[in-house]
């Protein structure tokens, strides 16, 4: 088993790839920082608390090491099957494994059984975490609808079960995030607060949409006061913070302890670098340039090698194109050309040609 360990690197071939990139310079906050005060999860102190969400398919270790470098000041796995893990599937334990570099990172697990959960929590805490986070937030069918999930929303004392069983199961601190109820009908993210609170959850996330809403229609963060009000555990704001301008005026609106950023991460990697720029300066920093992205790309690309080999490496960096590259002219026909290859020196050709064809050229004299 990989304790905090990534697994070897599998690289199929060699491949030559620009020198690493140093990580971005982040602005430090004034000591006195108004209502942005540290947030204390065990014995992690951060500030402000900026978190890369956990996202299936996406969190894996080479866009955890990109967004850390960027300034995140959490990461999060990929979210993990508490079923398989206590099946023994190789490919779920997997999951849980994680660089040095990356920390503090959390590991989320999820399920709707109880003793699964616990075995699950267990396993977790042998990679030797910093958090361990229970999912009752995923809106998926497959998932809500077997009674994990968001599912738990519809059974709080069974949610209240399983949060205290894991809690009680390890010395790791445990963290849990959800949404604020399962319809518009029955939110209770209040009573949930409460409960999280008194069987020891050490923080509480909210995607502040319902499961009925899933990742559409407006957030509501006006329950978030209401939630702070209720509750002294650290709460963390998820939904709809895409900027740095929706981060300050989450942190103001709400008197939240940290934000989480998920698929407005996806969309722009720099999100958590501008947006402590922004938070200490009051300054917006301008978009990334042509070289920044196509570099950052690169480098996306060396890691997602590094960890899967070429070939898978390459295919499932595919899903990261439109992100590093969006605003870029004619991202749509260099989107598509990246998309036909399986091979590293193909792509790393053509985004040569492109930064060659689009970067600002000096002045004549």
């Amino acid at each position: 088993m990989c304790y905090g360990k990534i697994v070897e690197p599998v690289v199929d071939q060699y491949v030559e790839f620009p020198p690493e990139l140093p990580p971005p310079e982040i602005v430090e906050y004034p000591p006195s920082f108004g209502y942005l005060e540290k947030m204390k999860i065990g014995n992690l102190d951060i500030r402000p608390g900026i978190l890369l969400a956990p996202m299936e398919d996406v969190t894996d270790p080479p866009f955890r090491l990109i967004c850390k470098r960027m300034g995140a000041d959490v990461v999060y796995t990929e979210f993990v099957n508490s079923d398989g893990l206590v099946r023994g599937s190789k490919k779920t334990q997997q999951k849980m494994s994680f660089t040095g570099e990356e920390r503090p990172i959390g590991i989320q697990i999820y399920g709707g059984d109880v003793a699964s959960m616990e075995g699950a929590a267990h396993m977790a805490e042998s990679f030797a975490p910093d958090l361990i986070d229970i999912n009752c937030g995923c809106w998926v069918r497959d998932v809500a609808m077997r009674g994990a999930g968001a599912g738990l929303l519809r059974d709080i004392p069974k949610m209240e079960k399983i949060a205290s069983t894991v809690v009680k199961a390890v010395k790791t601190p445990v963290t849990l995030k959800t949404r604020l109820g399962w319809d518009a009908e029955s939110i209770r993210i209040v009573e949930v607060a409460k409960m999280c609170e008194a069987v020891g959850i050490a923080a509480l996330t909210v995607h502040c949409r319902t499961r009925e809403q899933g990742h559409k229609g407006a957030v509501d963060y006006s329950w978030i006061p209401r939630i702070k009000e209720a509750v002294g555990i650290p709460v963390i704001v998820n939904g709809d913070v895409v900027t740095p301008q929706n981060v300050r005026a989450v942190f103001e609106t709400t008197g939240c302890d940290g934000i989480m950023i998920g698929r407005g991460a996806v969309i722009n990697p720099w999100i958590f670098r501008d947006a402590k720029h922004f938070l200490a300066t009051g300054e917006l920093l301008p978009e990334p340039t042509v070289e920044e992205r196509v570099n950052l790309l690169k480098e996306h690309l060396r890691l997602s090698i590094q960890y899967k080999g070429e070939r898978v490496g390459v295919i499932e960096l595919r899903k990261h194109y439109s992100g590093f590259l969006r605003g870029m002219p004619h991202v749509a026909k260099i989107r598509m050309e990246l998309m036909q290859f399986t091979e590293a020196a193909p792509i790393l050709e053509h985004l040569t040609k492109f930064l060659e064809l689009y970067s600002p050229r000096p002045a004549l004299v």
